[in-house]
């Protein structure tokens, strides 16, 4: 069995899609591991706020078809993929890491590069897997949080049940 980590962001409708989101993850792989979430600022654009969070679960699917299901989800939930890059989203799901595996193959990219850029997406990842070592640089995601430039990239956690 894999471990995988999901990312997790939504500004429109923003509580229900993360909700239906975590939901469609459950019952397609069981029990997860739940990071908090997170609110940020629109990145790359002027927009709604964001909820943001990480979630991980064990896993005998292949990369590409966890990414399959992961866009499957995001259409139900009103993903639209024919929108600019950086834009309002319904929901957005990204497998962040697959085990150790590095994969750079097109439509496909583990670990992710933007895991490192992103306080929204590297906080939630250090908190539920503190001592994992990134696949590429072996730090540990603790340490590359402890190192990353927070005044650039606020955020803040919000009570969210799931």
């Amino acid at each position: 069995m894999a471990r995988a980590y999901i990312s997790i962001g939504s500004n429109i409708n923003r509580e229900n899609n993360i909700r239906a989101g975590v939901n469609a993850l459950r019952c397609s792989y069981g029990p997860l591991i739940i990071s908090r979430v997170f609110e940020s600022e629109a990145v790359g654009f002027q927009g709604d706020n964001f909820y943001n969070l990480v979630v991980g679960f064990d896993t005998d699917e292949a990369p590409r078809i966890i990414t399959r299901a992961l866009h499957e989800i995001e259409h139900a939930c009103g993903r639209k993929r024919d929108g600019p890059r950086f834009g309002p989203r319904a929901l957005d799901l990204d497998l962040l890491l697959y085990d150790n595996l590095v994969i750079d193959e097109p439509g496909l990219q583990v670990p992710r590069d933007d895991t490192l850029d992103y306080a929204f997406v590297l906080q939630p990842l250090a908190e539920i897997a503190p001592h994992l070592p990134h696949p590429v640089l072996s730090k540990r995601y603790a340490d590359l949080w402890a190192a990353f430039d927070k005044p650039l990239n606020r955020l803040w956690p919000v009570e969210l049940e799931l």
